[in-house]
């Protein structure tokens, strides 16, 4: 009998805590929702605040150069089904030019392993058509064709913020009509775009021993028009009669570990240099950077483009890429996909530095520099906005939020955003510093955008500047519908909100 009563005992226990786990479980999943809407309330409510008056008339944007054609596929089931048995283990390094199938398989497991963005060169044109077909042969619900290119997709979410858009490229017949008719196009008719082939992941999905830490993409091209940017001459005529109020650089990753002939890179990024110089002081310039992994040209990019704009966009494998380039005249590969707040804000203000210096040495020699006044990193979970305080640069709060929003919805492939389907990545509050002592910040219904004003330091007579930094925290979107394309779309919303 009293063994009955224990083992009687032994079960209302295990009941009453399984009831208690459940009700506690209930309990996080309602706290998180009700933060989750209440930092929706938020954004949203600052979003609202963007609506231009009817009378201001349409900002007037330009953007290049180059298109494409997307090829979109889950990346896993393509791997497994045409290379099934041939997983690489993990590795510490990837090939900067893939030239045939296990370089590809290298390359891709130490991005995928690391959730890192990464866009590749494949110097094989036999494999790359290769590719292609092998993804034409797979069902055709399991594929997607989309245009692509950063400026058309930079251009196309200008145009959807009420924005009137210059795009510079060369595009066929086929591409075109995917481009809003309202668009203006500084380019000529091509016979074929460049196909890139997007290999997508979701966070979770594995692939052999390897699981992706977050979602994210691969790119792969083997591009015959883009890299030679044509479009700068035409573009740049179009210019003198357009007169934008914002010119946007982006694409010119097409150029990395391409063959040239001597000295012609170095041509084409002349003319970037010129389309860049000749535009008024009222001109904002920003330049889109993207997956770079050849240190020579980012040193040329440093000498003939960011000298010359007053903005800059990027990711944080971009931000760390550059911050290294700047800083150590190296390059880096995949780094953490998901940096902590204070790390990001850090590298930023190392950037503005070295940026600044450069400006403060040169700029006596060299009238047509501009000084760098505004930065804009995102990541997963957060946009970090730094501009030069008092700057042209307006609705740095607005533009955070926006671009948070923009990376939700873009994501999901929704317009609405269901708390539900929201991924709460980061913590009430954060560090503005990496630094011992740093001051916090609470992300909250008080301020779900946290903004604040500091001075930064640089040069050898530690000058002095004042910025604005604003942080907004992104909802990430829990299933993952597409993220090729995702930081164009986020960029060019928060641009479009300063303009």
């Amino acid at each position: 009998m009293t063994a009955l009563r224990y083992m009687g005992w032994l079960t209302g226990c295990s009941v009453f805590t399984a009831l208690v786990s459940i009700i506690w479980q209930a309990f996080l999943t309602l706290k998180t929702l009700n933060r989750t809407t209440v930092l929706l309330t938020g954004l949203l409510a600052i979003e609202s605040s963007l609506k231009r008056p009817a009378y201001e008339p349409a900002p007037k944007v330009a953007i290049g150069y180059g298109a494409c054609t997307d090829l979109q596929i889950n990346a896993t089931e393509f791997l497994n089904r045409f290379y099934k048995g041939r997983i690489p283990k993990v590795t510490t390094s990837a090939r900067d030019v893939v030239k045939n199938e296990d370089e590809l398989l290298q390359s891709f497991a130490y991005y995928f392993q690391n959730g890192a963005a990464a866009e590749r060169v494949m110097a094989n044109g036999t494999l790359f058509k290769q590719l292609i077909g092998y993804a034409k042969v797979m069902d055709k619900e399991r594929i997607h064709w989309y245009m692509g290119g950063n400026a058309p997709l930079m251009a196309v979410r200008f145009f959807m913020e009420g924005a009137e858009v210059l795009l510079g490229a060369h595009m066929s017949k086929k591409l075109r009509p995917l481009l809003p008719k309202e668009i203006r196009l500084a380019g000529e008719e091509i016979p074929d775009d460049d196909i890139h082939i997007i290999l997508e992941y979701m966070a979770g999905d594995a692939w052999g021993l390897l699981v992706a830490p977050r979602a994210n993409r691969y790119i792969l091209h083997s591009d015959k028009n883009n890299p030679h940017i044509r479009a700068v001459e035409q573009m740049t005529n179009a210019l003198k009669v357009y007169q934008p109020q914002l010119l946007v650089v982006s694409g010119l990753q097409m150029m990395d570990m391409f063959s040239f002939n001597p000295g012609e890179r170095e041509k084409r990024l002349q003319q970037v240099k010129m389309q860049l110089t000749s535009q008024p002081s009222d001109t904002r310039n920003h330049f889109e950077m993207a997956s770079y992994v050849e240190l020579k040209l980012l040193q040329e990019l440093r000498h003939f483009v960011l000298p010359y704009v007053d903005s800059l966009g990027m990711n944080e494998q971009e931000l760390s890429n550059l911050q290294q380039v700047l800083t150590h005249d190296r390059t880096t590969l995949a780094t953490d996909s998901n940096p902590r707040i204070a790390h990001t804000l850090d590298q930023m203000r190392q950037v503005f530095i070295n940026l600044m210096e450069d400006f403060s040495v040169e700029s006596r020699s060299d009238p047509k520099r501009r000084k760098i006044s505004r930065l804009h990193v995102h990541t997963l979970a957060h946009q970090a906005i730094l501009t030069i305080a008092d700057s042209q640069w307006k609705n740095t709060r607005a533009a955070a939020a926006k671009a948070a929003l923009t990376a939700h919805r873009y994501v999901c492939k929704s317009q609405f955003i269901n708390p539900e389907s929201v991924l709460q990545v980061l913590d009430d509050s954060f560090a503005t510093s990496m630094q011992d002592n740093a001051p916090r910040m609470r992300i909250g219904a008080a301020s779900p955008v946290p903004c604040w004003k500091e001075y930064i330091q640089y040069g050898r007579q530690l000058e002095r500047i004042k910025v604005e930094i604003c942080v907004a925290p992104v909802l990430v979107c829990r299933v993952a519908r597409k993220t090729a394309g995702a930081g164009d779309n986020i960029s060019a919303s928060g641009l479009a909100a300063q303009l």
